[in-house]
């Protein structure tokens, strides 16, 4: 049964980001290692697990440049500028289990655009920084 995405959320530490229009990712790929050898059964290729990633996630928000979790003091903003934290963040879908995906991040991009016909929104790259929690 398909469900409606309207209501999913992005929290950072725990704080639901304001005004997010879409999300997208985090892509979880794994990569394989070639073991092929010259014994290989019947010349086939074979492959073994190798490291799993995560990769970003993207979001769109409807950009509120004094908002606490856009600004540069406490929001995306302050996070793209520190150098040193990682913050929480967490994907809560909107199922009735609220299935939440949480995961370590780095805000990697922060690109706002003012169109004269249309509102202010930003597009917002965060790189997952380690192992996520699928829960």
């Amino acid at each position: 049964m398909a469900l409606n995405a309207f209501g999913a959320l992005l929290k950072r530490n725990g704080v639901t980001i304001a005004e997010v229009t879409e999300i997208s990712g985090p892509g979880l790929s794994r990569e394989t290692l070639d073991s092929t050898h010259h014994q290989s059964p019947a010349m086939w290729g074979q492959l073994i697990k190798g490291i799993k990633r995560a990769g970003e996630v993207t979001l769109t928000i409807q950009y509120t440049p004094t908002a606490s979790t856009h600004n540069a003091s406490t929001g995306l903003l302050a996070d793209f500028a520190n150098d040193t934290t990682i913050d929480t963040y967490s994907l809560v879908f909107p199922d009735t289990g609220a299935t939440t995906w949480s995961f370590p991040g780095i805000v990697t991009n922060f690109e706002p655009s003012a169109p004269h016909d249309d509102k202010l929104t930003g597009d917002v790259t965060i790189a997952v920084a380690g192992q996520p929690t699928l829960v």
